[in-house]
């Protein structure tokens, strides 16, 4: 029954955490694309008003005149939208996704006895220390530098070493799968955090000011840009690193921290890309092509790299691919959680009839995901994986 009840609470919040985040996401992305592309307004009034910045779009057979005022309006409009509960429920969502998934039971999800042999309490805290010790660092550098000189290229430069030591750390701590998750979920919470702490605090402020006939401080809207723009360059590695966990080829590679570290570096470099586009079109900056070429090259060179050695696998001894063979290796490897009344997912491996069944998922998860045994905590071999696989192809007899 427990089993059951967290299949569902993961499907309900994972459909809640993908909703909230495309809110989220979409309204970041559109923003930066406006803030990009405004230009200085053409009406006289618009400018003796305070207008610094205007565009025109066309969209749902409509036309929008949207304008942006550089510190605050002459007056407040009666109803002002706040952007800020896609924020928070992103974040709560996927917080309660990785507690039903990961933290709920963290000695099978979080622990890799290889890596660590920790208590699964202990598993629990260091996770759980990852998202405030990376947040607390990382706004540490922003309090610190961000204000000086050249202090957005000194804070790239330090979020680029923290990143990496923390994807290095967590590959090293925690399951391959749990690990990249769990870098992601860490950057995204100090994009919630930007908004909880920073942002939203630093909008209201302007709002309190402008409603008490004062001149509002524009350090605010400075410091709620500078997090904005830190949390758009974040979003395209963090849905990598949430993605990442549905494909075992990545987690699993011995070097599994330096590949999340370079698909990371891509997303951010692509993000920079579309981030600048805006801006050339206007004649701002020249052509940002090279970001993008960067990021794709960067993934290219990824792929060549991690590209299976055929030769190598080609020498893996195989023993006759038949059900007796595969049997063996399924009873060594699977039944401890696919046997019995109690079997996971109610998958049943310990019967002919269950192995037919269920025998393109295990190919598929055994074999060409690798996803299964789950962190391969039965220690199945390259070998294994090639039996079944031939197997699977020869017909999945189970005679």
């Amino acid at each position: 029954m427990e089993s059951y009840l967290l299949d569902w609470a993961n499907l309900l919040l994972r459909w809640v955490h993908v909703i909230t985040a495309i809110a989220w996401i979409g309204s970041s992305f559109y923003f930066v694309f406006l803030d990009s592309s405004l230009v200085p307004p053409a009406d006289d009034r618009l400018r003796a008003e305070g207008v610094t910045g205007e565009l025109w779009a066309v969209h749902g057979g409509g036309f929008y005149h949207p304008v942006k005022y550089a510190v605050a309006p002459p007056q407040l409009p009666p109803h002002l939208h706040w952007f800020f509960w896609e924020a928070y429920s992103t974040w709560m969502s996927g917080f309660a996704l990785f507690t039903v998934s990961y933290l709920w039971n963290a000695g099978t999800y979080l622990v890799d006895k290889s890596l660590m042999n920790w208590s699964p309490a202990a598993a629990v805290v260091a996770a759980l220390g990852f998202l405030v010790v990376f947040w607390l660092l990382y706004d540490a550098a922003c309090r610190i530098f961000g204000q000086r000189k050249n202090g957005d290229a000194i804070v790239g430069a330090l979020v680029l070493v923290l990143v990496c030591v923390a994807a290095w750390l967590a590959c090293h701590w925690f399951a391959g799968r749990a690990a990249f998750l769990l870098t992601g979920a860490m950057m995204a919470t100090s994009m919630s955090a930007n908004v909880f702490f920073w942002i939203i605090p630093g909008q209201k402020k302007v709002v309190q000011a402008i409603k008490a006939g004062e001149p509002p401080d524009p350090v605010h809207g400075w410091r709620g840009k500078q997090r904005s723009v830190h949390n758009t360059y974040f979003t395209l590695p963090v849905l990598f690193a949430m993605l990442s966990n549905h494909y075992g080829f990545l987690y699993t590679h011995r070097l599994n921290w330096l590949v999340l570290i370079v698909m990371m570096f891509a997303g951010a470099a692509i993000r920079q890309f579309f981030v600048m586009r805006h801006g050339w079109k206007l004649g701002r900056n020249r052509h940002p092509a090279g970001y993008a070429l960067v990021g794709v090259a960067v993934i290219a060179a990824t792929i060549v790299w991690m590209t299976p050695n055929e030769s190598e696998a080609a020498k893996i001894p195989v023993a006759a691919a038949n059900y007796a063979a595969v049997q063996k290796v399924l009873a060594q490897r699977c039944y401890l959680c696919h046997s019995g009344p109690q079997a996971m997912k109610n998958v049943h491996l310990d019967s002919p009839e269950g192995v037919q069944q269920h025998a393109q998922a295990v190919y598929q998860q055994a074999v060409v995901a690798k996803t299964m045994p789950l962190n391969n905590a039965t220690q199945i071999t390259d070998a294994e994986r090639a039996l079944i696989g031939q197997w699977f192809q020869a017909g999945a007899s189970t005679q």
